[in-house]
């Protein structure tokens, strides 16, 4: 159901003004200043929490906390976005941030930069009808490298409030998560990514004189089909099956009479709470081993699943969203990884946002009525939360 807009800081305006920023990863463009001024102007305290590690590009992260009592609202965010592809392919510069028949175009327009106006326009509003709030707080935690590498951002801005004293409560994330209409899923978890390279060794040979060599394609393709044809799982209570699949298989071989040395596979694997990198890791070894010869694994993983279980946070967010939008979201716990996965390790966590059918595509946009709709939904999550901390909840 339709909603009215909410009194304080326009999320439309503020949500085109920040996709003019081009902050394509690890860039933030400006999108952490125009934040930071309008945090400030409502009363938060904000720190900028720069992040380098090693080897890798700097990271602008910001933290802003309105409040100093428990308990502590955490809303993550994320501001850098995917390239926008071939510019002339869009119907508006990607950029621009258009608005035209109420749809607001632009790169981040529906992951994730309305979904963040959308949260602080909702601070704005709550502000305006019941003033700064006597106790608990809520806090923003923003990135610029969640589309990247996410080495530089979540994860270390965490560490860093946990060890200033800012371990939230709870924590709201708002991702693009609902599907044909907001509010229809909110995410309680995220399956566990784990990216795999197998690569085979043999004996390069002529094809004439195979007993002579050792084909490394012929054995890549039986552990292939054999990991294949082998179901990881059958899914647990909260998740779907774990998935496999093959995303290349090379072996860079220009002539047609001759055996390779070596052949490689890349896969990914999506994987449920039934798995961890480690099991996955012994499962490949055991196929690979079956077919025998010398070949060598590698599986590196950005985070395992999770489930923030049914609670107190998320029968919050699911009222409210069901309050707003006239029907309960779905709890799921499918799609792909998001920062949530760091969070995790410190509160309980929900996603919730707008609809993301146009994510990362050519044309992204996002219906205008929905972020005000978003708006309200979070105003109302603001509501109730600090409700319950009046009331000693």
């Amino acid at each position: 159901m339709a909603s009215p807009a909410p009194a304080g800081l326009d999320p439309v305006a503020l949500a085109a003004a920040l996709i003019r920023c081009p902050s394509v990863t690890p860039a933030e463009a400006g999108t952490l200043d125009l934040l930071a001024q309008a945090l400030e102007g409502l009363g938060f305290a904000v720190h900028r929490v720069p992040v380098q590690k090693p080897g890798t590009e700097r990271v602008d992260n910001l933290f802003a906390r309105l409040g100093d009592t428990g308990p502590h609202l955490a809303f993550a965010g994320h501001v850098d976005v995917v390239p926008p592809g071939d510019s002339s392919a869009w119907s508006h510069d990607p950029f621009a941030g258009v608005i035209e028949n109420g749809l607001l175009f632009g790169r981040g327009a529906a992951d994730m930069k309305s979904g963040v106006a959308a949260f602080v326009a909702a601070v704005s509003a709550y502000l305006a009808s019941h003033g700064r709030p006597a106790h608990g707080s809520v806090s923003l935690v923003i990135t610029g490298d969640e589309e990247g590498p996410a080495v530089n951002g979540t994860e270390p801005l965490l560490r860093w409030m946990d060890e200033h004293g800012h371990r939230p409560d709870a924590c709201l994330v708002g991702e693009p998560t609902s599907v044909e209409a907001n509010g229809d899923m909110m995410k309680v978890g995220r399956r566990g990514s784990a990216n795999g390279r197998l690569v085979v060794q043999g004996r390069q040979g002529h094809t004439a004189y195979p007993h002579r060599a050792d084909n490394p394609a012929h054995r890549i393709v039986q552990m292939l089909a054999r990991i294949l044809g082998s179901p990881i799982d059958a899914g647990s209570e909260f998740f779907e099956p774990s998935n496999l699949q093959v995303t290349s298989i090379d072996i860079g071989n220009p002539a047609g009479n001759v055996i390779p040395a070596e052949a490689t596979a890349r896969f990914n694997i999506r994987y449920n709470d039934l798995q961890t990198r480690e099991r996955l890791e012994a499962w490949l070894h055991g196929h690979c081993d079956a077919i025998g010869g010398s070949y060598r694994l590698e599986l590196s993983s950005s985070g395992d699943a999770f489930l923030t279980p049914p609670g107190p946070f998320t029968k919050l967010v699911a009222a409210a969203a069901e309050a707003c939008f006239g029907r309960r979201p779905e709890a799921s716990t499918s799609g792909g990884t998001s920062d949530a996965r760091f969070v995790k390790q410190y509160c309980p966590v929900v996603e919730l946002g707008l609809v993301g059918r146009t994510m990362h595509q050519v044309n992204e946009h996002v219906r205008t009525e929905d972020i005000v709709s978003l708006t309200a939904c979070y105003r109302t999550i603001l509501e109730r939360w600090f409700a319950t901390a009046r009331n000693g909840g």
